[in-house]
């Protein structure tokens, strides 16, 4: 197989095509291919009268591959990689904390060698999770057990389903291709910015929860870890909080993969004095202009070609007050949703389903913060900052869970809105007219502002004043780092403990958590072998 890059593909492109793009690239006639497929392939809408798909094609040839090579620059043999599944040794079930993207493949990875591991969650399975959020939506009656938050597939199940990483690491096409073979489409593999949307995305999950069990592997819902014992700084049992009451699980194996929103948790480690550190997170807040309006300044005259989408952006820059503001979490042709965990607290999210096709695109409009602003030196410091920012948007919605929104020109006017223009805001139960600046720290609020004002020239209309700002986006990811060793993944205080996932400190999105589940069920069965 030979790997082909900077193949120029037009919007209507077929079969053909790409085999007629790939010979010419390799200066070959086209019947020495003996078959194609796309690898990568993202959009270049950097000239709007000439937009087109950017791939890498994958091609197995008739003839010698690496002669083929060696003439072309933009040719390599393409390496398959390939998941080496180990085997669990002679060791005691390891349980997995959380059924976020870092305990489902943690779960995963750990059924397939033997270890029939047990998963708890503290939420509830995604069907039941789906209809207490729905009902939040549409009635305000929050349940702290079941909501955007917590419950089976983590934050991640109610936004975008998008899988887009930073990370090299190759274990993130394994991902890629478990998703796919549970469920999510295809595309989601050569797409350079890959997402399965939250509709698709619950099927997937249950279809990975249902293998673990077939397995041999444990899932227990509405099981929240509470306590955890140590003896000689080595892990000896946790103590979890079921419907039945308490109950002692011994264990010397634990993967702790808690979301970035389990605060309670990250309050129960300080008090074990586990080594935990403050770290840098971003605070801001949603902002939500027309579809039409982002694909036309994205496309231009190729706006609404189906074979491009809803448009995405990705806006970033840095102030003179040495601030960075961007935008993350890009939601095409979504919602604006309420993420709210806590009572009496009310913050934000975005959320595509698999068409991207609603009125509105959103974005989450973030100021990066670090642990200098906190109100403390407390490890959790940045998560008691999280919290009351949420109370007073809270508050400032009417203390009934409607979100507080802004248009922007009034947002850029330090006042309160009064009046919709052509932007409807999204979210529910409802909303109520606010002045965010009056929730944000000052510092967060004239960043944003002049963020604004910068974006608006790098994206037209990203300005438009009608556009609407809802409140608060705090949990971009989490505020703390709860410590572990980098050669072990193991706590840095006790042995059997990983930390793991986006809420330990250690990813920032599905796939960069999901591989970090991977690789923490990889330290444990290599223990197992060991011993």
């Amino acid at each position: 197989m030979i790997r082909v890059n900077n193949i120029h593909l037009s919007l209507d492109y077929d079969d053909k095509s790409v085999r007629k793009a790939v010979a010419q690239q390799l200066r070959i006639e086209e019947k020495s291919i003996k078959s194609c497929k796309i690898f990568r392939r993202s959009v270049d809408a950097r000239k709007k009268d000439n937009i087109y798909f950017l791939t890498t094609v994958d091609a197995e040839l008739n003839i010698n591959e690496d002669k083929v090579c060696k003439k072309c620059g933009n040719a390599q043999i393409a390496r398959k990689y390939e998941y080496n599944q180990m085997k669990f040794g002679n060791a005691p079930s390891p349980i997995v904390v959380g059924a976020g993207p870092a305990g489902l493949f943690a779960a995963l990875i750990l059924a397939r060698s033997g270890a029939n591991p047990i998963l708890i969650e503290r939420g509830r399975d995604v069907d039941r999770r789906t209809a207490d959020v729905n009902r939040f939506w549409t009635s305000g009656q929050l349940d702290t057990t079941s909501n955007v938050q917590f419950g089976e597939g983590g934050a991640g199940t109610f936004s975008d389903g998008k899988l887009n990483s930073g990370t090299k690491d190759i274990r993130q096409r394994k991902v890629l291709e478990e998703f796919v073979s549970h469920g999510a489409p295809d595309e989601i593999l050569y797409n350079a910015k890959p997402h399965i949307g939250t509709d698709m995305l619950k099927g997937t999950i249950k279809n990975i929860r249902n293998e673990i069990i077939e397995l041999g592997g444990r899932v227990m819902f509405e099981t929240k870890l509470v306590s955890m014992a140590f003896s000689d700084n080595k892990l000896k049992a946790i103590t979890v909080k079921t419907k039945n009451g308490n109950e002692i699980i011994e264990t010397d194996n634990v993967i702790l993969a808690i979301g970035h929103s389990a605060r309670d948790t990250f309050e129960m480690l300080y008090d074990l004095k586990l080594p935990i550190e403050a770290k840098p997170f971003s605070v801001g807040a949603r902002i939500e202009h027309l579809r039409e309006k982002v694909d036309k300044a994205q496309y231009g005259r190729f706006a609404g070609n189906k074979k491009l989408g809803s448009a995405n952006y990705k806006l970033s820059t840095h102030l003179d007050n040495g601030r960075g503001v961007y935008t993350f979490c890009m939601c095409p042709g979504g919602k604006v949703v309420n993420a709210s965990s806590e009572k009496n607290r009310l913050c934000t999210n975005g959320m595509s389903e698999f068409a991207r096709d609603a009125d509105n695109s959103n974005s989450a409009l973030l100021v990066g913060i670090n642990p200098d602003d906190y109100e403390s030196d407390h490890p959790l410091a940045g998560m008691y900052l999280q919290r009351k920012l949420e109370s007073k948007a809270f508050v400032a919605g009417g203390e009934n869970y409607n979100a507080p929104i802004q248009r922007v020109d009034d947002f850029l006017n330090n006042r309160k809105s009064t009046h919709l223009g052509d932007v409807k805001p999204s979210i529910g139960p409802n909303y109520e007219f606010s002045n965010l600046n009056e929730i944000l720290p000052e510092y967060v609020s004239t960043s944003m502002a002049q963020g604004i004002v910068k974006m608006g020239r790098m994206l037209h209309g990203f300005d438009d004043g009608d556009a609407v700002l809802t409140g608060v986006e705090s949990r971009s990811s989490s505020p703390v780092r709860i410590m572990r060793k980098t050669d072990t993944f193991e706590s840095v205080l006790i042995e059997g403990l990983y930390p793991c996932g986006e809420g330990a400190g250690y990813a920032g999105g599905i796939i960069s958590a999901a591989v970090d589940g991977i690789k923490c069920a990889e330290k444990i069965i290599e223990k197992s072998n060991k011993n």
